[in-house]
């Protein structure tokens, strides 16, 4: 248990290697708004709108990486993007990063869960959605708290199996594009028909806009590396090297699956309830491909859903070795797991629940909004975070040369990446299913400033009373 003399960062252990470093952060991205999310965004904004709010989402992360690389690899700490804030933002400012993090995960969480009970239902149907998401919230939750390299050791092969499988509908799919496997029902290869067949941007260009906080949710994870650097052995040579691979390979994989999805789903047929990756191989004329990828989606998915519980965990923790949260939630026991942070944090797990009784259709494109918001407004600190960094520390007489990892084309990369994560929010404006987000996110911000405000003005009122009884 935490002593009341041992700071709690001492009592976290250090054993995540650069492979769990790198396919934790492959596992929280490669999830529910990839298998999901991109049915939406292909009847949103069609199949040439698709890939291109792909690429623009792809560009937005390497910039929010590079900066995220050269803060966690300068500072290595558990639950980084709210100690950067607080330092270079403000100390109102950390504490709100840190909430809006902890309220990414745990609404990915629910989200995770109510789609984990959507692949069930594709083999019993009769089964209610939320009777799986409980079952999954047991399961996720006994894996977080056993140990943190059993975690990361299972977090490890989880991605494994999804990057496999990843490459494996890449493959299939092309296969199935250019007609060297058939289509179930005996028709002709789609060729890139379905690429045009709605024009290239059917709708115009304003949905792609209105769709990128939902590509930014699917792209959210990638920034797990830098929670996870106080964890991490030799995290200076660790960090940079996960980034890079991280980032290469989540173009690769994203680009290549949004452009099969596209191809072979014409736009009025997509949607969220039925994963795009299982509608694809129920056209194409392999014997039980929908049933093996609806199974490899499902751990996917709870992979994510695994990483997402990790991630707010520590986030609560990290609050609470700030002094920012009651100390309770600071204790970690002496396998270094903080169990309490955890069990607070699988809420995100009964609001699966309340979803998937109601409207689980509609309620989880909401949850995957208000997830996107929180998660764009993190960016957004980091990308403001490193600017003033790298000002300090030239300002302070500190070289270029001893940064270990230095962002390229600084101050370019951490403005532009501000002003399209700026731009995403603002594109929630215009789609009435994903409004909510600012209607929560926005209060959501000003009631944390206002909390954290009104604590500090407590805290400083009972230090005051103490001195004065001590005098």
């Amino acid at each position: 248990m935490q002593t009341q003399d041992t700071p709690p960062q001492e009592n976290f252990k250090r054993t995540m290697k650069v492979r769990h470093l790198v396919m934790l952060s492959l596992g929280g991205v490669i999830g529910t708004g990839l298998f999901f999310n991109t049915g939406y965004i292909i009847s949103t904004t069609g199949a040439a709108g698709t890939l291109l709010a792909y690429l623009i989402g792809a560009l937005v992360v390497w910039l929010v990486m590079v900066c995220l690389g050269e803060l966690a690899v300068a500072m290595p700490e558990t639950g980084a993007f709210h100690v950067y804030a607080a330092r270079y933002l403000s100390p109102a400012t950390g504490y709100t990063v840190a909430w809006l993090y902890w309220l990414t995960w745990t609404v990915a969480l629910g989200s995770s869960l109510t789609a984990a009970g959507f692949c069930m239902q594709y083999w019993f149907p009769s089964v209610p959605v939320w009777t799986w998401c409980l079952v999954f919230c047991i399961a996720i939750y006994l894996l977080n708290i056993v140990s943190t390299r059993f975690f990361a050791e299972g977090e490890f092969w989880f991605s494994i199996i999804k990057v496999i499988t990843i490459i494996a509908f890449i493959i299939l799919g092309a296969g199935a594009i250019f007609g060297f496997i058939p289509m179930k029902d005996g028709s002709a290869a789609p060729g890139l028909h379905n690429l045009t067949a709605s024009g290239w941007l059917p709708h115009g260009t304003l949905p792609i806009l209105m769709t990128m906080v939902a590509v930014n949710f699917a792209f959210s994870g990638t920034e797990l590396i830098g929670i996870a650097a106080g964890e991490t052995e030799q995290p200076q040579k660790a960090l940079p090297l996960a980034i890079r691979t991280t980032v290469a390979r989540l173009i690769i994989f994203f680009i290549g699956t949004v452009f099969v999805l596209a191809a072979l789903i014409p736009m009025d047929q997509a949607g969220i309830v039925k994963s795009p990756f299982v509608l694809v191989f129920e056209k194409i004329g392999i014997p039980y491909a929908a049933d093996i990828f609806n199974f490899v989606i499902l751990t996917a998915i709870l992979s994510a859903a695994n990483s997402g519980l990790y991630a707010s965990g520590r986030m609560l923790w990290s609050l609470a070795n700030e002094k920012t949260l009651p100390r309770c939630f600071a204790r970690v026991n002496r396998r270094g797991i903080p169990v309490l942070a955890l069990t607070v944090s699988m809420i995100g797990g009964l609001l699966a629940l309340f979803s998937s009784v109601i409207a689980p259709d509609t309620v989880f494109v909401a949850l995957s909004a208000i997830s996107g918001f929180a998660v764009v407004a993190v960016w957004l600190s980091i990308c403001a975070s490193h600017y003033v960094f790298r000002r300090r520390h030239l300002q302070a007489g500190g070289s270029l040369q001893q940064l270990a990892y230095r962002a390229p084309l600084y101050p370019l990369t951490p403005i532009l990446g501000f002003l399209l994560c700026l731009l995403a929010c603002v594109g929630l404006a215009f789609d009435p299913s994903q409004r909510i987000a600012l209607w929560c996110g926005i209060p959501f911000v000003l009631f944390c400033y206002a909390a954290y405000h009104v604590t500090q003005r407590r805290k400083s009122s009972l230090k005051a009373e103490e001195a004065n009884d001590v005098a």
